[in-house]
């Protein structure tokens, strides 16, 4: 090896960082793949959002639904249905995404609507569920198309 090649060699060893999934700068491989129970994550480190809109013939839903991408299928853990509905916003309180779809929603807006929906669809492409809905307990008494615009 010529002495050019070791100097290379060298060099590059000491040029060498690890990072952890937060993106903060560690001194060791052990540390940089630490199991996250080790490490503090926030919330907002687990959860994504998408946009969902659904159809249904005369009435269109706009939601932000935010979920965990760790899961699979998605875990539900928040967002809003912010438009289509009577008594808009509509707080969604759970569910799932997945090769199915279930979100539950009570109402957080003012108005003489029923006070909890369920949305639920099976998956197709181009992606989008197609499925039911309904209003206090009830899962079919509305058909739609809900689109997934992430």
């Amino acid at each position: 090896m010529t002495t050019q090649a070791r100097k290379q060699k060298d060099r590059s060893r000491a040029e060498h960082h690890f990072f952890n999934p937060q993106g903060a700068q560690v001194k060791t491989r052990d540390e940089a793949f630490a199991a996250p129970a080790q490490l503090e994550v926030s919330a907002q480190a687990v959860a994504t959002a998408c946009k969902l809109t659904l159809h249904n013939g005369q009435v269109t839903f706009e939601m932000e639904v935010k979920y965990n991408p760790n899961t699979y299928p998605h875990v539900v853990i928040g967002g809003q249905i912010t438009a289509g509905i009577c008594g808009a916003p509509w707080d969604i309180t759970g569910g799932h995404i997945g090769d199915t779809l279930r979100l539950d929603a009570k109402r957080a807006g003012q108005g003489s609507c029923a006070s909890t929906i369920t949305i639920v669809g099976q998956y197709q492409n181009p992606p989008a569920y197609r499925g039911t809905y309904g209003f206090e307990g009830a899962t079919s008494s509305f058909r739609h198309t809900t689109r997934y615009e992430c």
